[in-house]
């Protein structure tokens, strides 16, 4: 057998071929450079027994249904409408320090997985599947062996304004399938999960994490063989290639593990996240969003006054979002009508620019390119550019544009451009509030590319993934996109949940966050400021409600939040996100500098507490033997007579010490947040 090895710090896998198609052996903690491989595999190998078939068919990087293969298949293709069963044989291997290239062929067909080493310890698949003749591709993806050991798995699963929901369950037997088919990475299935060994926190245990980076769905499959092994798929989602075509491939697959807890696979993916994220502007701006100060009510005067309000509150840029464009006065029409209303902006956006440029605001604007209302100009044009059956169900009151069609595209790029050169914009808001009507790849594809164009002509301008909240969020959306929008609900406990799951996968320069109003538009919630703004101030922070029904007191809170976040950015942004073990109900995260030289702690108290003490705050990522000075910032609301030594002054801990026993905090009320600076002596 021919074996193959791929090492990075945090993991090996062993790939070997008998000539046919190639399987995963091993994939697991980094191994000796010595290991006999061959006894590896050998020592891996499973017996036969009464009930099987005389051979364990191959569990390879491509199940195959024509071997016997008692799963399900890697690929499900036809061709002349009869299915495609190859049979692969090795046709050469290419190895180098970066990665290694499996080729495979059959007759009229060559696939070739490309298997490479990345920065952090991640390793990455993709398969390019060939053929000499149109083939209509149903499903594609990448297959390799499960961990028996780790028997737990997440998934994220979410709707509007509740995304990045984790759902844990026990792996047996059977099959676990999603194929999210909503054309975009989706707020039900965004494609990341993890598999755990049992007791797994954020700080302790082994952890094997998957990420697909591809923004338009993806088919993940977790199947327990009858004879036990476990097998993991994840590719596009399936049918989401209606056309014939002779090349397909499937999006980057993500793989990091470690021995550390959830942090140890978690602090990786940020990290590779922040290193992709194309040039923004340094330091990053507080964020003023105006939508939920007006929604479709612009009228330039009050705009101006409300971001006068804001500048004084610390806002550094000023995003106008929904209203300004056709004659957009609600979301039932102008999607497609990218020119300025006249009735809001009777000399253009231009007088509003100025303004908020005196004022020492940048300008952002908000765009939902890929989407038509049937009361517009443009689809009075242009009915044939809908993508989908005319009879389909309506989302939001639109429809989607066909980005496959090069005219569309073209059309799209000309009136963004046009709005791009015209105006001193310096931030796209580029939303997507309606599914697809079906899985389409193209979609995707065209996206990208219209998105690569708009950004090679205007270099200087930063874009935002927005999609109802957070329905576009994943590895490759995010070397086009240099911040998300999170979600659509601005209450600071679903923020706090759903913020702190995410950081699974975000850093904290890329998640937007903002301070909503007083009575919560998404909940109801009234909650108090020092809450709303600590939350905000967690990850790239801004605003969005109208600065104008702020009391003294809160405005005099807003501001001082405000003014931290601008003085410590620098090295947030920079920074990884390490979450930490707390109680039910509460909920706590350090940010640690990237020279680990500075932290920040944030504990919430979410809801009423089981003890009326709260244990103490065990700190991670340290340095054991370094000595730290930590101070308490905020205080959370409790009984007034509590006190600990962090109430008291500031406590000197070595980072052993921080890890193993941690500091007490003040019991504190439901809805209060506690935050602690720390500094390394």
């Amino acid at each position: 057998m021919s074996l193959w090895r791929i090492d990075s710090p945090a993991q090996t896998l062993v790939f070997g071929s008998d000539g046919g198609m190639s399987a995963c052996h091993y994939w697991g903690e980094p191994l000796p450079a010595d290991t006999d491989l061959d006894a590896l595999v050998a020592a891996g190998a499973g017996g036969v027994t009464g009930g099987m078939l005389d051979a364990l068919p191959p569990l390879s990087l491509l199940p195959e249904a024509r071997r016997s293969f008692p799963g399900q298949p890697g690929l499900v293709a036809f061709q002349d409408d009869r299915p495609l069963l190859p049979e692969w044989r090795l046709a050469g291997a290419d190895q180098d320090d970066g990665g290694l290239v499996l080729r495979h062929v059959a007759p009229g067909l060559r696939l070739d997985h490309h298997i490479a080493t990345r920065a952090h310890g991640l390793i990455t698949i993709e398969a390019v599947l060939r053929a000499d003749r149109p083939l209509v591709l149903h499903h594609l993806a990448v297959a390799l062996p499960a961990p028996l050991h780790m028997t737990r798995l997440t998934e994220l699963a979410g709707r509007w304004t509740r995304e990045f929901q984790p759902v844990t369950a026990t792996l047996d037997h059977g099959t676990r399938l999603r194929d999210a088919r909503t054309g975009r990475s989706g707020h039900e299935h965004p494609p990341l999960f993890w598999l755990t060994t049992p007791g797994t926190s954020h700080t302790t245990g082994e952890v094997a994490a998957l990420h697909l980076a591809w923004s338009g769905g993806h088919r993940m499959l977790v199947e327990t063989l009858p004879e036990g092994r476990r097998q993991i798929q994840l590719g596009p989602a399936s049918g989401s290639e209606p056309e014939p075509g002779t090349e397909f491939r499937t999006a980057p697959l993500w793989l990091i593990r470690g021995e550390a807890g959830l942090n140890s696979a978690a602090i990786p993916l940020q990290r590779r996240i922040r290193d992709a994220l194309p040039p923004s502007r340094q330091p990053r701006p507080v964020h003023y969003n105006g939508w939920e100060a007006v929604y479709f009510r612009h009228d330039q005067t009050e705009l101006a006054r409300i971001a006068d309000r804001a500048a004084t509150l610390g806002a550094e840029r000023f995003v106008l979002d929904d209203g300004w464009f056709g004659r957009r006065d609600d979301d039932t029409t102008s999607l497609g009508d990218w020119t300025v209303d006249p009735r809001k902006h009777p000399k253009g956006l231009g007088p509003l620019i100025a303004r908020l440029r005196a004022m020492g605001l940048r300008f952002g604007l908000w765009l939902e390119p890929e989407m038509v209302n049937e009361d517009s100009d443009l689809f009075r044009a242009h009915p044939d550019w809908m993508l989908g059956p005319r009879d389909q169900i309506r989302g939001r009151n639109q429809l989607h544009l066909d980005l496959s069609r090069p005219e569309v595209r073209d059309h799209l790029f000309d009136h963004i451009d046009r709005i791009l050169t015209d105006h001193d914009i310096d931030y796209v808001k580029w939303d997507h509030n309606r599914l697809t009507p079906m899985a389409d790849a193209r979609q995707t594809r065209g996206l990208y590319a219209l998105l690569d164009r708009l950004r090679a002509a205007h270099p200087g301008v930063e874009w935002e993934s927005c999609a109802s909240g957070g329905g576009r969020i994943d590895g490759a959306i995010l070397t086009r996109c240099g911040r998300v929008w999170l979600s659509d609900s601005n209450d600071a406990i679903e923020r706090l949940r759903i913020q702190h799951e995410a950081a699974m996968l975000l850093p904290a320069c890329v998640t937007g966050s903002h301070v909503g109003p007083r009575d919560c538009h998404t909940s109801g919630r009234v909650l108090p400021m020092a809450l709303r703004a600590w939350t905000a101030a967690q990850r790239h922070m801004g605003f969005e409600m109208d600065p104008r029904e702020l009391t003294d007191d809160e405005a005099r809170i807003l501001a001082r939040v405000t003014a931290w976040w601008r003085e410590n950015r620098h090295w947030m942004m920079a920074g990884d996100i390490w979450r930490l073990d707390r109680p039910a109900g509460s909920l706590a995260e350090m940010q640690l500098a990237a020279d680990g030289a500075r932290m920040v702690v944030f504990a919430a108290q979410i809801e009423a507490p089981v003890a009326l003490q709260p244990p103490p705050l065990r700190l991670t990522g340290l340095d054991p033997r370094a000595v730290y000075r930590l101070r308490m910032l905020e205080r959370p609301r409790g009984h007034p007579a509590s006190r600990t030594a962090l109430t008291q002054g500031p406590v000197t801990l070595t980072g052993a010490a921080l890890m193993a026993q941690g500091v007490a905090l003040p019991p504190a009320f439901p809805q209060t947040i506690a935050v602690i600076e720390g500094t390394r002596l």
